[in-house]
């Protein structure tokens, strides 16, 4: 592990060398542009936070075609996506994340969070990006368990969507693309007067499946995605800006049933029987569902008090979800082959309250915030599991109910305060009081060959409550107005659960306890040759106790336990590069050593020395962007490349858990009319199309391994008006 720490430390010191190199001519206005983020809950320059951060403006978003947060962490170093389904993500950030027996349980949580504008988005999932009026994407990466707190041992993404504004605005998009794609996004911005303004928007989106299911003849793997969001901005006064705001998704689709992977060596291939080899075809006896319901209203005030500016954000949130997935399908049943089969309907409700106070004293030389946090989760999910066995009497169903309340409290402070006029220290402290209590249930419907096996049905209830002190010190240093070197130790948190679909009513009853990690970073923020060059780099170690750790026990259920404890290391590189007028180089490089140091207590097998899941050792993303005028019109063309090293879906790292290296390539070509008004662009995504698996399923009885993939090559057009 050493040895990864100095390896990154090297090409931190080689991308200085570089960056000081020889100057080249360049006119001024070639100069990198600066983003403002809000990486601590206040605007500052991206070059003046000691945190390491990734940002995408809305300009950026629309020029790499950005529509997801898998596309976003294809272009992030330290951060990997994978989705059991297209609304069920798993995110990862520099090898800390939940795998989804622990995410989407109704006991568990994420270690990757999305807030909202401020809002914790825990459960159900976010509308995509391209329907949103959002400013930029911001990715924080390491623990963020001071201003944050809830959840954020690994990192967050932050969407912060424009405010209604006094310029009138309206902007409509209309895009066609393969697998008969076909979109429509329209947004505006309305005064109502010199003190209130509205904006509005809503999107559509439609498109074929991306597989066949020969069994059914459909198309599976579409899309039917709709969104609306409506926000009103009040200014009552100088000192007082109100917005309102909600968020409206809906979604109904065909399911996503998994490619089946057999091995045609095992019984003389009786388990190959019936199936397609190609991946992008499967053999489901159903093509399953879909169904989402996703819904967010929120209310943010900002008062300009004589102690500071006092933010409140009070959110609701609720969501639906409904799908149903097959993991083995056959259109014929040999012996021992079988066929499985989850329906879940989760609602969930969550109700959220924040209030904090920016503060400034000393003439500005102490600075911070404090502030309180209030959550609460209510969350009804029921987990049916299907198997279908060649033999009738060995066919069953159960169902698992799982209603779990949650609360969380915390109180948070940090200040940050001038040593010298270059020289900063920056204290911090989050106390948070968790607590969840739960009934559960697991009951045999029909059939007596059914994993779990239930000895009996069960009835339980359980409650459990954790609290946790998470500080950050951080000390940073304005060498020059371009150059600032930082260091900070953080620690984060995140809480305990219960099982999802346990084998009994103990081991259901049971809680599994909170993680925790401390992470030391040092890094330095650049701009070089007249600001034509931006080069950011860090290096970082992580120390990762008391992993919940997620295990498949082939024909029972899925265990759920502290087992572990990790090591990470590495090193991460971005860089903005304007060498002459119009033509832009960028990209980073992510090197990453995390394996478990311990894998032992509670669990099923010992996994020690083996590589963390999702966290591929090194990664790559070059992007090439020119732009020019031809005739009054505005051309940009731009290609984004990245290189992935293989990682794997689990902590037993067994091949056929792993994704291999692969490459994305995505491309966009646009014009611009010499009014700005009309924009038609021309883009396509994984263009060498690639076949990258979202999550893999290994059941090692039967040898099959369950896959759903990425989207294959896509291309369209996209056409644009604005005024």
């Amino acid at each position: 592990m050493q040895e990864g720490l100095w390896h990154g430390a090297s090409w931190l010191a080689l991308g200085l060398a570089l960056a000081s190199g020889p100057a080249v001519a360049q006119t001024a206005d070639a100069e990198v542009s600066e983003l403002v983020v809000t990486a601590q809950r206040v605007e500052e320059n991206i070059q003046q936070v000691p945190i390491a951060v990734s940002a995408f403006s809305s300009a950026a978003l629309q020029r790499q075609s950005i529509e997801t947060l898998q596309d976003i962490a294809i272009r992030t170093p330290g951060f990997s996506a994978g989705q059991v389904d297209p609304i069920q993500s798993n995110f990862a950030i520099r090898g800390i994340g939940s795998a989804f027996g622990i995410s989407q349980n109704a006991g568990g949580d994420a270690s990757v969070v999305v807030f909202v504008d401020g809002v914790y988005a825990g459960r159900g999932g976010t509308p995509d990006i391209d329907a949103l009026n959002l400013e930029r994407v911001e990715v924080l990466r390491g623990p963020q368990g001071t201003l944050f707190g809830k959840n954020t041992i690994g990192g967050l993404i932050q969407f912060v969507s424009k405010k209604p504004s006094a310029d009138p605005s309206w902007r409509v998009e209309a895009q066609y693309g393969n697998y008969d794609r076909r979109s429509l996004n329209a947004r505006g911005n309305i005064p109502l007067s010199d003190r209130a303004f509205l904006s509005l928007g809503g999107s559509i989106k439609l498109r074929d499946g991306y597989e066949f299911n020969e069994t059914t003849g459909n198309h599976v793997n579409d899309q039917d995605l709709r969104s609306a969001a409506l926000a009103l901005r009040l200014l009552p006064s100088e000192d007082l800006d109100v917005t309102l705001a909600v968020d409206l998704t809906d979604q109904d689709q065909k399911g996503n049933p998994r490619d089946n992977i057999c091995d045609a060596t095992l019984r003389g291939g009786v388990h190959c029987v019936g199936i397609n080899p190609d991946p992008r075809v499967v053999n489901a006896f159903t093509d399953g569902y879909l169904r989402r319901w996703l819904q967010t209203y929120r209310g943010e005030v900002n008062w300009q008090s004589p102690l500071g500016t006092v933010t409140s954000i009070t959110a609701y949130r609720a969501a639906t979800l409904n799908f149903r997935t097959v993991f083995f399908a056959n259109p014929v049943n040999p012996p021992n082959q079988i066929e499985s089969t989850e329906t879940d309907h989760e609602k969930n409700k969550q109700f959220s309250q924040e209030l904090r106070l920016a503060f400034g004293a000393l003439d500005d030389r102490l600075t911070g915030q404090v502030g309180a946090y209030y959550l609460h989760e209510d969350n009804t999910r029921i987990e049916d599991l299907q198997q279908d066995f060649p033999a009738p009497a060995q066919t069953g169903i159960a169902t698992y109910p799982q209603m779990v309340k949650g609360r969380s409290i915390a109180l948070f402070g940090q200040a940050s305060f001038a040593v010298t006029e270059t020289v900063t220290a920056t204290a911090g402290l989050r106390q948070t009081w968790e607590r969840k209590r739960g009934r559960f249930i697991g009951r045999k419907v029909s059939g007596p060959g059914l994993p779990p096996p239930l000895a009996a049905d069960y009835d339980v209830r359980g409650s459990e409550s954790w609290s946790a002190l998470t500080p950050r010190f951080a000390l940073d240093w304005q060498a020059t107005p371009d150059l600032l070197l930082y260091a900070s130790a953080t620690r984060g948190f995140k809480s305990g659960g219960f099982q999802g679909i346990a084998g009994s009513g103990p081991s259901q009853s049971t809680p599994y306890d909170p993680e925790f990690a401390w992470s030391y970073e040092g890094g330095v923020k650049s701009r070089w040759l007249d600001g034509r060059v931006r080069l950011n780099a860090s290096v970082f170690k992580t120390d990762y106790k008391d992993l919940q750790v997620s295990q498949l026990v082939p024909l029972c259920c899925v265990v759920v336990g502290n087992a572990a404890t990790a090591e990470i290391e590495g090193a991460e590189f971005e860089w903005v590069l304007q060498p002459v007028r119009g033509l832009q180089l960028d990209g980073s490089y992510a090197f990453l050593d995390a394996e478990f140091t311990s894998f032992a207590n509670g669990a099923t097998a010992n996994f020690t020395g083996n590589a963390l899941p999702r966290s591929p050792r090194h990664k790559v993303h070059l992007g090439l962007q020119y732009s020019a005028d031809i005739q009054g019109w505005g051309a940009l063309a731009r290609v984004d490349y990245t290189n992935q090293a293989h990682m794997f879906f689990e902590a037993s790292n067994i091949p056929t858990q792993k994704q291999e290296g692969y490459i994305n390539v995505d491309a966009r070509v646009s014009l611009t009319s010499p009014d700005k008004r009309w924009e038609v662009a021309v883009w396509g995504k994984n263009l060498t199309d690639e076949l990258v698996a979202t999550y893999v399923t290994a059941f090692a009885p039967y040898r099959q391994v369950l896959v759903p993939y990425a989207p294959p090559k896509t291309y369209g057009v996209t056409l644009i008006w604005k005024m």
